[in-house]
């Protein structure tokens, strides 16, 4: 995982709880990504094994750590969203998951001589992948999707990035499962698609996992776009900030058509992306919002306090971050 300016500490998130990490294939448990998940969640407990390149040997491992461990979530990348997916009864993050391995090394030409691109605590620098391995991993794929109740199926989310041409599992996940996010990003994630993606899901399972209820902040997409309709200068900062002590909803007006809907959902799509999924309310009547702020550039007169956006006091969205800087998650 890249390292650069986007990384951030949340020590209050996963306090005390465990994580358990599935890397992917020709990984392992001391990869950037493991790095990067220590650092930004200090006050968690991250266990990251390598995995056996026989899948097999992998799920019994999984299985047994998890029975053993307890983790409070699972995060599945690549390969490990396809070892995750099986993990039933935890809560689990699949980042781009191989849910259709044994095609995937196929259609790369895995086959043959590989290399780990991280270091493993076995020493062991390389492998050979035989047609006969492959064929492993197809039959064990086959195992994905057994069994899902109602009750796990709101305990996964996959996240999947749009950039991504190494696996496109979106649609089959989609038919099981239906927690399914496109994010800005590619196969591998780098920090900025970690911190802007991923940790908003977490903090998501987090704050149901410990019932925490965060302040509402709805804030009206007209305040968001400007007249060439692109983001309000600061916004983007200004949301990023605001998720970290808020439960944010995007308000649009009621659609009088389809193609307003689609516009309205592809602008939060591109320019807010996963913190929107979920959490877009289409409405004609905003004084009904019931919360503890709406930010907006009308006079709504409703039950949550206003932030009138574009008074003298509220004129950008600098003011407004530097206000809820003030209130300090209040």
């Amino acid at each position: 995982m890249e390292q650069n300016q986007y990384i951030k500490q949340f020590p209050d998130l996963m306090k005390g709880k465990k994580i358990l990490y599935v890397h992917g294939f020709a990984s392992s448990g001391q990869s950037g990504t493991i790095t990067r998940i220590r650092e930004v969640f200090p006050q968690a407990k991250v266990i990251a094994p390598d995995l056996p390149i026989d899948p097999e040997e992998a799920v019994t491992l999984l299985r047994n750590l998890c029975a053993a461990e307890q983790p409070d979530l699972i995060i599945g990348t690549s390969m490990g969203g396809m070892y995750a997916e099986m993990l039933h009864g935890y809560h689990r993050i699949l980042v781009n998951p191989a849910l259709q391995m044994g095609d995937t090394m196929k259609e790369h030409g895995m086959i043959g001589a590989q290399t780990f691109s991280s270091r493993r605590e076995d020493g062991i620098q390389e492998f050979i992948v035989t047609k006969a391995l492959v064929k492993k991993y197809k039959d064990i794929t086959d195992r994905c999707f057994g069994n899902l109740s109602s009750e796990e199926k709101q305990h996964v989310w996959g996240l999947f990035g749009d950039a991504d041409t190494t696996v496109n599992t979106y649609d089959l996940f989609r038919q099981h499962y239906p927690r399914a996010i496109r994010f800005h990003g590619e196969h591998r994630m780098n920090d900025h698609s970690f911190m802007h993606s991923i940790v908003p899901v977490i903090r998501w399972i987090d704050d149901r996992q410990q019932g925490r209820e965060r302040p509402i902040i709805y804030i009206s997409i007209s305040t968001l776009i400007d007249q060439w309709q692109k983001p309000q200068s600061s916004s983007q900062k200004t949301i990023r900030t605001l998720l970290e002590n808020y439960n944010l909803f995007f308000v649009a007006p009621a659609p009088t058509d389809v193609d307003y809907y689609a516009q309205t959902n592809n602008w939060l799509y591109e320019h807010i992306n996963v913190p929107a999924y979920g959490h877009t309310i289409f409405t004609n009547h905003k004084t009904l919002l019931y919360g503890d702020y709406l930010i907006d550039d009308e006079d709504v007169q409703g039950m949550a306090t206003l932030i009138r956006y574009g008074t003298d006091t509220f004129k950008t969205w600098e003011h407004i971050l530097d206000y809820f800087s003030r209130l300090g998650g209040q």
